[in-house]
């Protein structure tokens, strides 16, 4: 990042009609998008969120899931048709909403594709097909996808990335949906920063003791299966053996969208535990990539806070949310946009007429 763009910033925001530092943390996202888009006056500019869902192999055993596979697809029509909390957030917000296949288990037949108008977008959300195939495999048993299959998802998410970029879009958050990518993403923690596996295992979507209990074993298992193919790998290498090992095609597909957004100088909206997996996998091949993001909450999911300290994150939520899709993005979103706000029309002390001897008075105190 520009230093001296930076120190440009940094002036602008400590002249402003307040206290250095009253505003918190949207003084730092106001200085970050400032440097993002490399620019004193930063702006958001027609916000999206990408949902990617797919499907998990593991799913299928029930050892790692209360809820059955079938559940994905059942979600991704619940998106199609406007009525999940990612549709009633981005409406709220005047956030475009695209779905994308990455893997579900399942043929659909949209209704919407990329000419829909805006408006009928925002309601419903456009759909992506990008379907790499019909579920990864049980993990248990083989590896969860080729790595043909895993650079094909990464292109995608790029391409997907790309094309959003192009149509004016320079803000994004990602979310997702699959029955199953808790356990995915528990296994990428661990492989990445040394965690044990215990400790990055949670209730994903709503395991009960022993449910939890037996999800842990088998993730253990999973993790001694494949360590020996992780070891000794660092930087790409590290993260295409995990997804390609351990992997779910949204997650995959949501890190190469990650390294796009970051190439096209875009500010990132992390959102949970399985959004913050996939940039895990993404700053092992881009190292930068953190520069461009903004961590949108704390899940409920324990994992996630282990994530967040291992990144050094400051996230701006903290509602105890643990539904994925996004949604934690979307919430943050409209606080991004007032850091901006703030920045471009907030008032200096020089133009509302207060003098460098009442400043050092303090009479601007609070």
């Amino acid at each position: 990042m520009d230093k001296t763009l930076k120190e440009q910033l940094q002036f602008v925001i400590d002249n402003k009609t307040k206290p250095p530092g009253a505003l918190g943390q949207l003084e730092a996202i106001a200085l970050q998008a400032g440097q993002v888009q490399q620019n004193i006056r930063p702006v958001i500019r027609n916000p999206h969120i990408v949902v990617f869902a797919g499907d998990h192999g593991i799913a299928a055993t029930g050892l790692v899931n209360p809820y059955p596979q079938e559940v994905t697809t059942q979600m991704v029509l619940n998106f199609m048709n406007g009525g999940a909390a990612i549709n009633v957030f981005c409406r709220q917000h005047g956030i475009v909403l695209t779905i994308v296949d990455a893997g579900v288990n399942y043929d659909f037949n949209p209704d919407s594709s990329r000419t829909v108008p805006l408006q009928e977008r925002q309601a419903k959300g456009q759909f992506i097909n990008a379907k790499i195939g019909y579920g990864t495999r049980n993990y248990m048993e083989a590896p969860a996808m080729t790595m043909e299959e895993l650079m094909q998802a990464m292109t995608e998410g790029e391409r997907i990335v790309e094309e959003i970029s192009l149509s004016g879009c320079n803000t994004i958050g990602f979310g997702e949906m699959g029955i199953g990518n808790t356990s995915s993403a528990s296994l990428i923690m661990s492989a990445i920063t040394g965690i044990p596996i215990e400790d990055c295992v949670g209730r994903g979507t709503g395991a009960n003791e022993s449910q939890l209990r037996l999800k842990t074993t088998t993730l253990k298992s999973v993790f001694d299966l494949y360590k020996h193919f992780l070891q000794n790998k660092k930087g790409p290498q590290l993260a295409h053996a995990v997804l390609n090992t351990m992997g779910g095609f949204e997650i995959a597909m949501m890190t190469g969208a990650y390294c796009k957004a970051a190439e096209r100088r875009m500010l990132i909206m992390v959102d949970g535990f399985i959004a913050t997996a996939a940039l895990l996998c993404a700053k092992l091949v881009r190292e930068d990539i953190t520069d461009y993001c903004i961590y949108a909450h704390t899940s409920g999911e324990q994992g996630h806070q282990g994530m967040l300290k291992y990144l050094k994150a400051e996230p701006v939520l903290n509602l105890g949310m643990r539904l994925g899709e996004g949604t934690g993005a979307a919430l943050a979103i409209p606080l991004v946009q007032s850091a901006v706000n703030f920045l471009n029309e907030m008032a200096s002390f020089e133009s509302a007429g207060v003098s460098e001897k009442e400043k050092a008075a303090g009479l601007i105190t609070r």
